[in-house]
């Protein structure tokens, strides 16, 4: 696919354009910062794609906005005492060393223990926490989907889990294969089922157009007050990159 990527101003605002063969334009506001990206078909010029943005000057300034109040953890230390979310609630960390394998638990509402053999670093206590988040991933994906199919009337040929820097979940049409990321496991479950009907629509329908919209309503009503809890959710301290 022939792809063609430049940025423009309007109206004081940096837009990346990204110009490849696709039939529709579409516009997208991306955290942590509100980096505008317009998607845009070859045939459609520079002042096409102005226009369209003007066009959304108001949603795009509430998105930008929304990222900007949204709440951030600063960069986990890993050690006793700091906050970690799991599916939505914030656990204090207790960090315990010993001799044995490595491993985490809830013992309570309001605990999230580590255990890990002494002297182990910060990188390593992180890289256990997320094999407990993918694993309890794991668990719960499967179910949600079969949950889904019938109502959706897709089939998933297949799917995973991975950090994705801009993106909650994405899809491989022609493979029928859904990617959710890993710091679902940090957000409310019915963030996660949101997502994964979510991608499973873009079976149907590849982009957010009315059609696709009209999926969600009708597949889930609800769709909008998840997505709205989605961004509500603090995000991950990360270096974000594009």
């Amino acid at each position: 696919m022939t792809t063609e990527r430049h940025s423009i101003e309007v109206r004081g605002m940096t837009v990346d354009v990204v110009r490849k063969d696709i039939k529709n334009l579409h516009v997208a506001v991306y955290p942590p910062k509100g980096r505008v990206r317009v998607a845009v078909p070859l045939r459609l010029d520079d002042e096409a794609v102005r226009l369209a943005v003007i066009s959304r000057l108001g949603w795009i300034r509430r998105q930008k906005r929304g990222f900007e109040e949204q709440d951030r953890q600063s960069e986990r230390e890993m050690i006793t005492g700091e906050s970690h979310y799991v599916q939505g609630r914030r656990y204090r960390l207790d960090v315990v060393e010993h001799p044995g394998p490595a491993g985490i638990c809830l013992p309570n509402n309001t605990t999230l223990r580590l255990r890990v053999p002494p002297g182990t670093g910060r990188e390593r206590r992180e890289a256990v926490l997320h094999r407990w988040y993918r694993r309890r991933l794991r668990e719960q994906i499967p179910g949600l989907i079969a949950k889904w199919e019938p109502i959706v009337g897709v089939k998933v040929a297949a799917w995973g889990i991975k950090r994705m820097k801009t993106r909650w979940g994405t899809c491989n049409i022609s493979d029928r294969r859904i990617w959710v990321n890993l710091e679902l496991a940090k957000k409310p479950s019915a963030c996660l089922e949101y997502i994964i009907v979510h991608e499973m629509v873009h079976l149907l329908e590849r982009h957010h157009t009315d059609r696709f919209r009209d999926h969600m309503d009708r597949f889930m009503p609800q769709w909008r007050l998840h997505k709205e809890a989605l961004n509500r959710a603090p995000l991950a301290h990360e270096t974000w990159t594009y």
